[in-house]
């Protein structure tokens, strides 16, 4: 069975030998099917994606517990900067409300099973953090737009 890496099978490995394609799935719990022609699948049993959620949802109500009491949201913020080290870019007000955004992103996910506001909440946040880094882009942002002439703005539909 061909593919390019050790943990992955094609969709048309999978359409051609079913049964050696979910034996691997089985035997490594969870298996990328690449396709060619649009996204990637993962391939795993019901049960260890119930699992999946129930940890998701087990980590999303700690963390908002912690967030409810002073002391555990203080640690969760001394924490931020070891999971993501470009917070320290980020104004202590900013930290915070990262912080805040990220948490309640990650109970969406978990008690509503929308996975991407806690992708949007990492990658808006980073950005800012780029910007802050970089003097040039900074000033820039903060330079006033009043007057400039942005161009034409095409509405995507």
């Amino acid at each position: 069975m061909p593919s390019t890496q050790p943990d992955s099978a094609s969709f048309s490995d999978l359409s051609r030998n079913p049964k050696s394609v979910t034996a691997k799935a089985m035997c490594l719990g969870r298996l990328r099917i690449t396709h060619r022609d649009g996204e990637d699948y993962m391939l795993t049993t019901a049960e260890d994606a119930e699992r999946r959620d129930e940890s998701l949802t087990t980590a999303s109500r700690l963390f908002l517990a912690l967030m409810k009491q002073d002391s555990g949201f203080r640690s969760l913020l001394i924490a931020l900067p070891d999971v993501f080290p470009w917070v320290r870019h980020l104004d202590d007000e900013e930290v915070r409300e990262f912080a805040v955004e990220l948490f309640e992103a990650l109970s969406d996910a978990a008690e509503l099973e929308a996975t991407g506001a806690v992708h949007r909440a990492i990658v808006s946040w980073r950005a800012t953090a780029r910007v802050h880094a970089d003097p040039d882009q900074q000033r820039d942002a903060l330079r006033p737009l009043t007057g400039l002439d942005l161009g034409p703005v095409e509405v995507c539909g």
